[in-house]
């Protein structure tokens, strides 16, 4: 299993990504995610070990449409539209997320912003009709759970596995509150028994590319 992750990290060895996300708090503050992720081996036991530590929120299930620009000569940035269809205890709604990525050392900072959609097929039209093409697909469901301001969800990625996923919403990316992050996202981490050495760095649609072409 090591060989299936690469490890980016200044300090610690351990990758993070943080990510301006148009979410607010109170509705008036643009927050920044701060979070990361790691392969599960015995999601039962995982899920046992955070529900005596955390506060269950409702179980999930999401499918994501990443459309890409195909005109090479676009004058549009080269970044990926991601359309979610996600069903949870609030019912089913679809999630319109955007970004525009760049690396900061070890770090990713991911300018991201994300609105609510009442129907996909229209916006789906809209892409085509911009040139835009769909280059990858995911699915996963699992369950979500908060303890403190920490977001923790267990999930099964179909074609990959299971992850555990950790993040905190925060309304800096500044160095200091991203280490503090850091710090609180991995004593949870050991909480629930999951070794720093099983954090996977890459995006769930790196690993899946890779698997197709694989195929």
């Amino acid at each position: 299993m090591q060989s299936k992750r690469n490890r980016h990290d200044g300090d610690s060895g351990t990758p993070f990504r943080t990510t301006p996300r148009v979410k607010y708090l109170n509705r008036r503050a643009c927050v920044i995610e701060i979070e990361l992720k790691a392969w599960i081996e015995d999601p039962h036991k995982t899920k046992a070990i955070i529900s005596d530590l955390a506060v269950f929120k409702h179980d999930f299930e999401k499918e994501d449409a990443y459309w890409y620009s195909s005109k090479q000569d676009s004058a549009l940035p080269h970044f990926g539209v991601r359309v979610r269809k996600e069903t949870n205890g609030d019912g089913t709604h679809t999630l319109v997320t955007f970004k525009v990525k760049e690396k900061r050392g070890a770090v990713e900072v991911n300018d991201e912003k994300e609105f609510e959609a009442s129907d996909s097929e229209p916006l789906e039209t809209l892409l085509n009709l911009l040139g835009f093409r769909v280059g990858a697909r995911k699915h996963k469901k699992g369950w979500a759970w908060t303890s403190g301001d920490i977001t923790a969800e267990l999930c099964e990625v179909h074609g990959l596995g299971w992850f555990v996923e950790l993040e905190i919403l925060a309304l800096s990316a500044d160095e200091q509150t991203v280490k503090d992050a850091r710090t609180r996202l991995l004593a949870f981490l050991k909480k629930i028994r999951v070794g720093e050495d099983r954090i996977e760095s890459r995006y769930y649609t790196e690993m899946l590319s890779r698997l197709n072409k694989e195929e």
